[in-house]
């Protein structure tokens, strides 16, 4: 078994399906603010087409991982962003659902059924406005980017403190 202690941050989407690229821009902003206040050495900033294999490859041996996605609110509410955490291994049933066919449910039911699951999930889920072929994010998406980028480094604050008193 691997061992658990880096810190995977995944942003799941496509960059030429416009609000679908939300994951994208969130890591490209932090990749940005870690130029000024850098991120524990063994996190792992990396980009997703949302293909479950390629999740699970992205998180396995993590201790933590937190994926940024777009998604679908029935009923809609463009740039909401919902928090979902795997609790005991059940990923909560959110209002909103993936904009890929196969979405983060199966990628976590298979890392479950193959034992590859990280020791805590967090998933933020941006509902979009615009899916259509082309860049750029409409913009009630494009000012969720820096708060996302922010909660994601506080989620990064709070597991690395939460470790530091297990002393794991």
């Amino acid at each position: 078994m691997p061992t658990r202690t880096r810190i995977a941050v995944i942003g799941v989407g496509n960059d030429f399906r416009r609000d679908d690229g939300v994951g994208w821009a969130v890591l490209a902003r932090l990749r940005e603010r870690a130029e000024g206040r850098p991120l524990p050495p063994d996190t792992v900033l990396a980009t997703c087409d949302g293909d479950p294999g390629r999740l699970i490859g992205l998180w396995e041996g993590a201790h933590l991982a937190v994926v940024v996605d777009a998604a679908h609110g029935h009923p809609g509410s463009p740039g909401r962003v919902h928090r979902l955490t795997l609790d005991a291994g059940l990923l909560e049933q959110p209002s909103a659902t993936s904009s890929h066919g196969l979405g983060l449910g199966e990628a976590v039911e298979l890392a479950r059924a193959l034992d590859l699951l990280p020791d805590r999930l967090v998933v933020y889920a941006v509902e979009g406005a615009e899916s259509e072929l082309g860049t750029g994010l409409s913009s009630v998406v494009a000012a969720a980017v820096d708060p996302l980028a922010e909660a994601v480094e506080d989620e990064i604050t709070r597991h690395r403190g939460m470790t530091a008193r297990r002393g794991t």
